[in-house]
C-alpha cells in the first residue's frame, strides 16, 4: 500500500480508537514520564494520554524546544530540503502530555523518581526512556566530540548538520570529502550512503570535479547494490568507498591538519565527516538499564527493560532483536508500549504486539529506494517475519513514486509525533 500523510495518520487513529479504553477512576492518576521527545518518545506521550482518555499523568522531559528531525536531514544536505523543514515544536503534542524542557539528569530506580538539570524531580509509576544515541569516545582514533567543529558528526540533527553543508559548499573545486562510516550497529543502517548520495549530488552541482572517500570497517553494508548501481549511474566516478579489506577499518584522523590516515599511511583532505561508533543515550546507563554492550536490552513483547519492570527503552538506545534503529522503528515500538503501560495502570485490554519499519533513501533527486519488514516478538528478540526491498534495475517512474512515498511519510510520522 503507498503511504501518505492521510493513510498513515488515518491507520494510526483506527490503531488509537482500538486501544482506548475507559481510565480507572482514583484519588491520583498514575504517573508516566518519558524521557526523550523524538519518535519513540514523542510518540509514545502523545498515545499514552489520548488513550488513557486522562487517566495517566503524561510528562514528556525534552531538553531541545524544537525537534530537528535526524531522518530527512540528508536531504537538507543535498540541496532537496530546506532545513526549516526538519524543525518541529511541541506546542500541538496534546493537552495530556507536560511538556518539560529540561535535561535528565538522572534516575533513582528504587525511589521511581527522575531529576532535572534544573533541580526539579518527577516521581513516575512507569518511566519511558527514547533518549537516541551518544558517541563512544576514542572509536576513531584522533576525533572526539571536542574536535566535532572541525569534523562533525553530523548525527544529531541540528547545528552539526548545518555546519557539514557549510563546510562541503566551501569546499575548493576538485577538493576531497571524506566520511569515516560507523561500526555496527548504529543509529539508520542505510544513512551514512544516503548522506554521500546527497553530497555528491550538491557537489555535482557546484564542484563536479571533487571527489568522495568512504572509510568503512564494515565488510558490507545496507542496499549496497542499491547504492553502487546509483552512484555508477548518477556520479560518473566521483565516490570511492574503502572497506576493511583496503583500509577501512583503520583509520584515524587528525583534525589539525584536516588528514584521514589509513594504516599509517596520511591523506588530506577538504571535509571531514567522522560517524564515530554509537551507544545508548547516556540517561540509559544512568538508570541502569544498559549491559556491557553499551545498548538497553528489552523484552520482545513490550519494550520494557529486562533489568527494570517499571522502565521502557524505545529507538535508538534499545536492544531488540531484529529491527533496525530508526525513526520508524522508534514509532512503531512507542506504540506498543504505550499501549502496554496504558494496560498495566489502567486495567485496559493490550493487544498482541506487531512492529514495523521501513528505511527509504534518497540517492539521486526522484530516485528513491527503500526496505522495511514486519516483525513479531519472539522469547528471544523482536524477529522479522517478512521483509522487502527496492530491486536493482528499476524504472525511474518506480523510483520517483518511492521517493515521493517517502514524502508522504514523513508528513504523516511528524503529525503523529506532534499533532
Amino acid at each position: 500500500m503507498k503511504i501518505n500523510r492521510r493513510t498513515f495518520v488515518g491507520a494510526a487513529a483506527v490503531s488509537g480508537a482500538l486501544l482506548s479504553a475507559p481510565a480507572v477512576l482514583g484519588q491520583t492518576r498514575p504517573r508516566v514520564v518519558v524521557i526523550g521527545g523524538g519518535a519513540g518518545g514523542a510518540t509514545a506521550a502523545r498515545y499514552l494520554a489520548r488513550d488513557s482518555e486522562g487517566a495517566l499523568e503524561v510528562t514528556l522531559v525534552e531538553a531541545s524546544p524544537v525537534y530537528t528531525s535526524c531522518f530527512f536531514s540528508n536531504l537538507y544536505l543535498g540541496g532537496v530540503r530546506s532545513f526549516e523543514s526538519l524543525q518541529h515544536g511541541y506546542g500541538r503534542i496534546g493537552d495530556g502530555v507536560r511538556v518539560v524542557h529540561d535535561m535528565a539528569t538522572g534516575v533513582d530506580p528504587v525511589a521511581r523518581v527522575v531529576t532535572l538539570a534544573g533541580g526539579a524531580s518527577l516521581p513516575y509509576e512507569r518511566l519511558v526512556l527514547s533518549p537516541g544515541i551518544d558517541f563512544r569516545e576514542g572509536s576513531v582514533p584522533g576525533w572526539s566530540l571536542a574536535a566535532a567543529g572541525i569534523m562533525p558528526h553530523a548525527y544529531k540533527a541540528g547545528p552539526q548538520t548545518q555546519l557539514l553543508k557549510a563546510m562541503v559548499e566551501a569546499m575548493p573545486q576538485g577538493g576531497v570529502f571524506a566520511m569515516v562510516a560507523p561500526p555496527n550497529p548504529y543509529r539508520c543502517p542505510p544513512g551514512p550512503y544516503e548522506r554521500v548520495s546527497m553530497i555528491a549530488n550538491l557537489l555535482r552541482q557546484s564542484n563536479p570535479t571533487a571527489k568522495i572517500l568512504i572509510f568503512d570497517p564494515k565488510e558490507k553494508y545496507s542496499k549496497q547494490a542499491l547504492f553502487e548501481e546509483g552512484w555508477g549511474l548518477h556520479y560518473d566516478g566521483m565516490i570511492d568507498w574503502i572497506g576493511p579489506e583496503f583500509g577501512g577499518g583503520d583509520v584515524a584522523v587528525r583534525p589539525d591538519t584536516m588528514e584521514v590516515v589509513v594504516e599509517g599511511a596520511a591523506q588530506k583532505v577538504d571535509v571531514c565527516n567522522v560517524i564515530p561508533a554509537q551507544t545508548a543515550g547516556r540517561i540509559a546507563a544512568l538508570a541502569g538499564v544498559t549491559d556491557d554492550s553499551g545498548w538497553a536490552p528489552v523484552h520482545p513483547g513490550d519494550m520494557r527493560s529486562r533489568a527494570d519492570e517499571n522502565i521502557f527503552v524505545l529507538g535508538d538506545s534499545a536492544a531488540q532483536g531484529d529491527m533496525p534503529k530508526s525513526g520508524f522503528s522508534a514509532n512503531s515500538q512507542a506504540k506498543v508500549a504505550a499501549m502496554a503501560i496504558r494496560g498495566a495502570l489502567t486495567g485496559s485490554r493490550v493487544f498482541p504486539a506487531r512492529y514495523a519499519n521501513t528505511c527509504w533513501s534518497l540517492i539521486a533527486p526522484d530516485d528513491g529506494v527503500k526496505v522495511g519488514a514486519s516483525y513479531e516478538p519472539t522469547p528471544e528478540k523482536i524477529a522479522s517475519v517478512h521483509s522487502f526491498i527496492s530491486a536493482t534495475g528499476e524504472d525511474a517512474a518506480l523510483r520517483k513514486a518511492t521517493f515521493e512515498e517517502s514524502l508522504g511519510w514523513y508528513a504523516g510520522i511528524t503529525a503523529d509525533m506532534f499533532g
